[in-house]
């Protein structure tokens, strides 16, 4: 059986201090180990296979997720999600982590890169890393809880720069809140049960995790929490600047349908006399007058001034 060639591979001591370890060696841990893979390593099934329950197994190797936390068999099967914070791509898509988490060990698989559990990464090649496995798991979650928050803070601000725009609304800013709605509906889908599979952990039964490490994720849960509420407000917020938009568009062009009807009541009747007197019909008056072209379009211009008199004497314009 072919070893998979892991992100990182770790023994990790009591004082936190780390040594790189070769997964083919099998070496004693000193506290516990850590060995975090990609998703697309063909030889990551079949070394599992080796390692973990078939259930566990499984879970690490799902090709869709949502935020979870189980217990099973005296470790915990854990799926989170984290903002996607790689070059050239969307925050509101965001990338999936699978773990299972034991009081020896921990095994992580990703997709895509990402950045909280890349910070403790680098700081493991360092030579420090969380002393546990529920410090580590703390760290984790509380890094993937900072991004989501921050990255929630700026759909505010960007709601806000809206919101004040909103006063000159028009197609572009009709398009922007748009692309808002749909960037925090993307956020909000996994951020909700986020803040579920963090309260889980907090709350875990099989003893993975200490009651200080519990406190911690307590706090993260409720700050999961508060940024679920922060993207509802932001959302019903860009749906008012969405419906301002909306009513101010059809405001104009309500006002402009009703400028094009008044214009076109007053040229009826002055169409009506030019076609009248626009007629090859023996009989018609003028024809031999040299003053009847300029009498008619003074008479034109009277008759559509009286009109515009009126509209305005009824309160029309």
């Amino acid at each position: 059986m072919s070893t998979p060639n892991p992100i990182a591979a770790f023994d990790i001591g009591t004082d936190g201090t780390t040594h790189a370890i070769d997964l083919a060696e099998n070496a004693p841990t000193r506290g516990w180990s850590w060995a975090h893979f990609d998703l697309a390593d063909p030889n990551l099934a079949d070394w599992l296979a080796t390692q973990v329950d078939p259930l566990v197994a499984k879970a690490l190797l799902a090709a869709e997720t949502r935020p979870r936390v189980d217990a099973f068999e005296g470790g915990l099967i854990v799926t989170l999600r984290g903002v996607n914070l790689n070059p050239d791509a969307n925050p509101e898509n965001m990338v999936s982590l699978r773990l299972w988490v034991t009081s020896t060990r921990i095994i992580s698989v990703r997709k895509r890169r990402l950045m909280a559990l890349d910070a403790l990464r680098v700081d493991a090649e360092k030579g420090t890393a969380p002393a546990t496995p529920a410090a580590f798991l703390t760290a984790l979650v509380d890094g993937l809880c900072h991004r989501i928050e921050t990255v929630s803070l700026e759909f505010e601000e960007h709601v806000d720069a809206l919101e004040e725009s909103s006063l000159n609304a028009d197609q572009s800013t009709s398009k922007e809140c748009l692309a808002l709605r749909q960037s925090i509906i993307k956020l909000s889908r996994f951020v909700g049960p986020q803040r579920e599979a963090v309260e889980r952990l907090a709350t875990d039964v099989t003893g993975t995790l200490q009651a200080t490490h519990s406190n911690h994720l307590r706090e993260a849960a409720n700050r999961t929490a508060r940024t679920v509420e922060a993207l509802d407000a932001s959302r019903d917020r860009l749906m008012a600047i969405q419906e301002h938009v909306d009513a101010h568009g059809a405001m104009t062009l309500g006002r402009n349908s009703y400028v094009l009807s008044v214009m076109a009541a007053i040229f009826l009747p002055l169409g009506f006399l030019t076609g009248l007197f626009g007629v090859n019909v023996a009989g018609m008056p003028g024809t031999e007058w040299i003053w009847a072209f300029a009498a008619l379009t003074a008479l034109s211009t009277a008759i559509g001034i009286a009109l515009y008199a009126v509209f305005r004497w009824r309160g029309w314009l």
